[in-house]
């Protein structure tokens, strides 16, 4: 694939649209919120920190290595944070889903997993991908057990291999969700999801 458009990935619950430096501003609150990204080695707490954020984001997606989206949950009729696809390699037909990071009030709401479902589907079924990985701290319980209950199987670990924040060097659990486990996940896993719409 050699261009890329800037997708809009919505159902029912929530709308995903591309992230950049006219929109980010929604979300600055929700990004200051305390321990958000801890187990991230991004840091986003203050303005010009979420601004440098998107800077590196929006350079990702001119490179076609990313795609990032703001979230907006339609529930609430307010924005919850920010996802992506990063790590794009269209030569291995493999991308990752991550940096995803949601308000304190949308954890727990079912937000989550309709983004998921609308980013895998666009992945696997629109993208065509071979395959979505994720990658986590390996303290981040909440996040790993999240994954799992989506299908992706636990593929290694990655020992000390990202320098956090605060010094601490940490491993890295892989996940991943090949092309052809995708039918199954969606018909199980997402089976309540309905009525969902990728714009182009």
């Amino acid at each position: 694939m050699t261009t890329m458009k800037a997708p809009t990935l919505e159902n029912e619950r929530v709308k995903l649209t591309l992230l950049d430096l006219s929109n980010y501003k929604h979300v600055t609150a929700i990004a200051q919120e305390p321990n958000l990204v801890q187990y991230s080695p991004s840091k986003i707490d203050t303005p010009a920190d979420l601004k440098d954020y998107v800077h590196k984001a929006v350079d990702g997606y001119y490179h076609k290595t990313e795609i990032p989206f703001i979230v907006f949950d339609k529930k609430t009729k307010s924005y919850a944070g920010s996802t992506r696809f990063m790590n794009i390699s269209w030569k291995n037909s493999v991308a990752e889903i991550g940096s995803t990071w949601i308000g304190k009030e949308f954890q727990g709401s079912r937000l989550n997993k309709n983004m998921k479902f609308l980013m895998l589907r666009y992945a696997f079924e629109v993208l065509e991908f071979d395959k979505i990985e994720f990658r986590l701290d390996e303290r981040n319980l909440r996040s790993k057990k999240a994954v799992e209950k989506l299908g992706a199987t636990f593929e290694g670990l990655l020992r000390k291999n990202i320098l956090m924040l605060d010094g601490f060097k940490r491993s890295t659990c892989c996940y991943g969700i090949l092309k052809e486990e995708w039918p199954n996940i969606k018909a199980s896993v997402f089976k309540e999801i309905k009525g969902c719409i990728d714009t182009n």
